[in-house]
């Protein structure tokens, strides 16, 4: 075995079972999506599919707003990970670094708006979903 892979080992040993964090350097994240990659890991499966909707992974307790704004009425929650969202619209930037904000069903049956940062997208908008 080389040299390299002895040493490469050794740190992935190190890493699992030493507690070492490894980062990748700053400018590997685009900027403005180090605050979605903290919130949120990409989902097995986020895309729109035959139905023109976005079926994405989202994060649980996700709250939906009256409008594109968290100073409206919040109309309720997404109380599971996955949900499918019918269209994306502008709306008030949000810690997720952009002001797209993704229309749904919440999960009590009530429309509305949930801030990208909490939709498991890798992009926003999400491409094929159309802008309502």
């Amino acid at each position: 075995m080389s040299a390299f892979k002895k040493i490469a080992l050794a740190l992935a040993g190190t890493a699992l079972f030493g507690g070492l964090t490894v980062a990748a350097p700053a400018e590997a994240t685009p900027a403005g999506h180090a605050a979605k990659t903290a919130h949120a890991a990409p989902a097995a499966e986020c895309g729109v599919r035959s139905d023109a909707k976005l079926w994405c992974g989202n994060r649980v307790g996700a709250k939906g707003y009256e409008h594109r704004s968290y100073g409206s009425g919040v109309r309720g929650t997404l109380t599971t990970g996955f949900s499918w969202f019918q269209c994306w619209g502008p709306g008030d930037t949000h810690l997720g670094g952009n002001n797209v904000w993704y229309w749904t069903k919440l999960d009590n049956g009530q429309w509305g708006n949930v801030p990208a940062v909490d939709v498991h997208t890798s992009v926003d908008p999400a491409p094929g979903l159309r802008q309502c």
